[in-house]
């Protein structure tokens, strides 16, 4: 009961939290979340850098993302201290190859993608957990079960990237096309739901010229998807099924990944079928074939998710979240591409 109680709880928080985000993220004043001064610009301004809420946004996404994993882990009695080795090792990988590949893919050298990190995350990532196993598993006289920890990666990131779309809607970017540029169906379809985007420092506007017009809300559908599919992932990870949650959390995600990309307007590299397209392709094959060659390995319980809860409800556990998280927002939110100008002044009347 108690497994299927977290699963409901979370679901209904991020349907509330989805349903404020997408009636408001678009708006202008949901893309800068300040502004620090650092050079003086004549005698009353300042030069400042932009932090945005796509920083937040993809913060939070990754600090949830990690914290289910542990969780996931914990509740087959992985320690934690152990599970820890594993998201450090990836991330370590991920993270900067985000930006490469994006720089390789779409010629920018200030943009990131999450398709080019997900293809070398599941392409290391048991390597990372076989290699982990080995070295630390007679310390900790415990051991990472492959399959397991593989469903469970596979559900945190389904969970952080359906959340990190979000901030893609504040910043204005992976948009999808001029909803009267679609089929006749399509309009019909997302014509109540699409989205707006306004401001002129959101990339829909200064690369798409697409501000202040309706668009696929291409962004929150893929928020649906993969968070709907991590959450029934989840439940088939909770039951033992963890072949089916693997393979139902990759095949989600990297089949709308590729058709996802006909609904998008923003440039993705050149040809008809773009490399992150191939990539989710490799990727979906890879994730297939590692659920059927696999062999579950036994456990001594059932996934208990409260001893996974208990995992994470430790003052170490939550300071290292909470350091991962202002890393992150350090990393990706402050802004490469817009540029503020600052002036401060006294308020007499309150003198």
């Amino acid at each position: 009961m108690w497994n299927e109680l977290f699963v409901a709880a979370l679901g209904l928080f991020l349907a509330l939290f989805f349903n404020w985000s997408f009636r408001t993220l678009p708006g202008e004043n949901w893309q800068i979340i300040g502004s620090v001064p650092v050079a003086k610009e004549g005698a009353d301004q300042w030069r400042g850098h932009n932090f945005t809420y796509y920083g937040l946004l993809v913060a939070t996404a990754v600090v949830t993302a990690t914290a289910l994993f542990f969780i996931l882990m914990g509740s087959v009695g992985v320690p934690a201290t152990m599970t820890a080795m594993v998201p450090v090792a990836v991330l370590s990988l991920c993270l900067p190859a985000s930006k490469i590949l994006a720089q390789v893919v779409e010629k920018k050298p200030h943009t990131l993608t999450v398709g080019g990190a997900t293809f070398l995350g599941i392409v290391v990532t048991p390597a990372v957990i076989w290699a982990t196993d080995r070295a630390c598993s007679s310390y900790f006289d415990a051991s990472i079960p492959m399959l397991p920890a593989l469903a469970a990666i596979a559900i945190a990131y389904a969970m952080g990237e359906g959340i990190g779309r979000l901030a893609c809607i504040s910043f204005g970017c992976c948009y999808g096309k001029a909803l009267s540029e679609c089929p006749p169906m399509v309009q019909r379809l997302f014509t109540r739901y699409a989205f707006v985007f306004m401001g002129k420092t959101k990339k829909i506007a200064y690369e798409g010229s697409m501000d202040g017009t309706k668009v696929v809300p291409i962004q929150a559908i893929t928020s649906v998807i993969y968070v709907g599919m991590g959450l029934t992932a989840l439940l088939f990870f909770l039951s033992s099924a963890f072949s089916v949650a693997l393979v139902l959390a990759m095949a989600t995600t990297q089949i709308w990944r590729i058709v996802s990309e006909t609904l998008r307007a923003d440039y993705r590299g050149g040809g008809a079928i773009s490399a992150y397209q191939i990539m989710a392709g490799v990727t979906l094959v890879l994730a297939v074939a590692l659920a059927v060659l696999l062999e579950p390995e036994p456990l001594p319980a059932a996934p208990d998710i409260r001893k996974g809860l208990e995992a994470v409800w430790h003052p170490a556990m939550i300071i290292a979240l909470q350091m991962l998280g202002i890393g992150v927002f350090l990393a990706t939110g402050r802004s490469k591409v817009t540029g503020s100008l600052l002036s401060f002044h006294v308020l007499r009347d309150r003198i």
